[in-house]
């Protein structure tokens, strides 16, 4: 693919994204503090936003890096965890830097391991900042 099919792409993406989250670009660019001309050149495809973006855009949205940087196929994409309650935790585990590494091993337990994991970091962590 190139740069150029690569940024429309991601443009066709943020378009539907926005769209499904009934999003203009203007409440975009304010609500994420980017300028309104980097978030429609995005939605253009005449430029690409930096991995850190991407970031931004998935944390905002709810959505992966999948969902905005591969070609929409219209099929919804699998999910890691089948339980519901279980696909919220790791969830959780994952955008918490400190618990992120627990986020690999995770994969596949039951919600109460997860949840019984989660809470045994958070607790060390508060002993390690108290100390």
């Amino acid at each position: 693919m190139t740069e150029k099919e690569y940024a429309q792409v991601i443009a066709k993406n943020l378009k539907r994204i926005a769209y499904e989250h009934d999003k203009t670009q203007a409440q975009i660019a304010q609500e994420l503090h980017i300028h309104r001309a980097t978030i429609s050149a995005w939605m253009n495809g005449t430029r690409t936003p930096k991995m850190s973006k991407i970031d931004m855009l998935c944390k905002y949205f709810g959505c992966t890096r999948a969902d905005i940087m591969e070609p929409y196929t219209g099929e919804e994409k699998p999910h890691h965890h089948t339980n519901p309650e279980t696909e919220q935790i790791a969830q959780y585990i994952y955008e918490d830097s400190d618990l992120r590494l627990l986020f690999d091993a995770a994969r596949g337990s039951d919600p109460e391991n997860l949840k019984l994991a989660a809470e045994l970091l958070k607790r060390m962590k508060e002993t390690n900042n108290d100390g």
